[in-house]
């Protein structure tokens, strides 16, 4: 990226990077999720009935937690998927605070018809890659995702 501010090589070269990884993570992240909108769900939607599907019943706070909401926001999107009839809430019984969130029978169905497709979409927006690189993609998104504080 051309820029008329001076930089020294380091500023310059994570700007660049963070550009890089921007663009390629927007850019992915719209030709996967496209199909969702067909569907009438928002990715958000999406990434609760995923994870719900693939962990089982969670807490709120944890559905926000894997999939990076803040819980005014998940508390929204679980309130539409409800209103759908896809996910039901219970209180927990052991602690009556916890809410806890599970997938309705219309829910399953939905994400089993759609999740594979979606896997798909992700295999081969990702074949651009081979098998090493993917790994090594992987990890290093995983070394940046864990921030400085994390380095030795």
């Amino acid at each position: 990226m051309a820029t008329k501010h001076h930089h020294d090589t380091g500023v310059a070269r994570a700007l660049k990077t963070y550009v890089k990884l921007m663009r390629a993570s927007e850019s992915i992240t719209s030709r996967v999720h496209k199909h969702l909108s067909s569907l009438g769900l928002t990715v958000s939607q999406f990434g609760v009935l995923e994870a719900i599907y693939h962990l089982g019943p969670l807490s709120q706070r944890g559905i926000g937690q894997k999939i990076l909401r803040s819980s005014g926001n998940i508390t929204m999107v679980i309130d539409n998927l409800e209103k759908r009839r896809l996910v039901r809430r219970e209180r927990d019984a052991s602690d009556r605070r916890i809410v806890i969130v599970h997938l309705t029978g219309e829910g399953k169905k939905l994400i089993r018809k759609i999740f594979p497709s979606h896997a798909a979409l992700i295999t081969n927006e990702l074949s651009v890659l081979n098998a090493t690189d993917q790994i090594t993609l992987g990890n290093l998104c995983k070394k940046v995702g864990m921030g400085v504080n994390t380095r030795n």
